[in-house]
């Protein structure tokens, strides 16, 4: 956990370590650790995965395409005056493999909502992303 006194720098922090530990693609619980139990996420173009044993086999099932990588910068994020809920906006980076087989990266943007969880950790609640301009 971070030191900074800066609720806005320990969330912008906090995300970039999520970041870091979903683009090494091996730990799916560490990566599963940055979500709340109560979290939802909204992929493109598909239903939302909600809770975390379905976030958990999503990601489980993302990690297992040949190729796969993800990743994002946080470039801003903002935090409620009561200090127990934020969000942050970004910029993501998404390698799969497209019909023929050959790796693709897309980039785009997302938005990420934060709670501050009675542990003193920043636990994301919502995570929605589509394609930029």
């Amino acid at each position: 956990m971070s030191t900074n006194p800066d609720p806005k720098v320990r969330l912008l922090e906090r995300d970039r370590e999520w970041s870091a530990v979903a683009s090494e693609g091996k730990d799916v619980e560490r990566i599963l650790s940055f979500w709340t139990i109560d979290a939802k996420v909204f992929p493109p173009g598909a239903p939302v995965v909600e809770g975390k044993q379905a976030i958990r086999e999503f990601v489980t099932g993302s990690l297992s395409i040949p190729g796969f990588r993800i990743s994002w910068e946080p470039e801003e994020a903002f935090v409620a005056p009561s200090g127990d809920m934020g969000y942050t906006i970004g910029r993501n980076h998404l390698t799969m493999p497209d019909s023929a087989g050959n790796l693709h990266t897309e980039s785009g943007r997302g938005v990420t909502v934060w709670r501050l969880e009675p542990d003193g950790a920043w636990r994301c609640v919502i995570d929605i992303w589509n394609s930029g301009p």
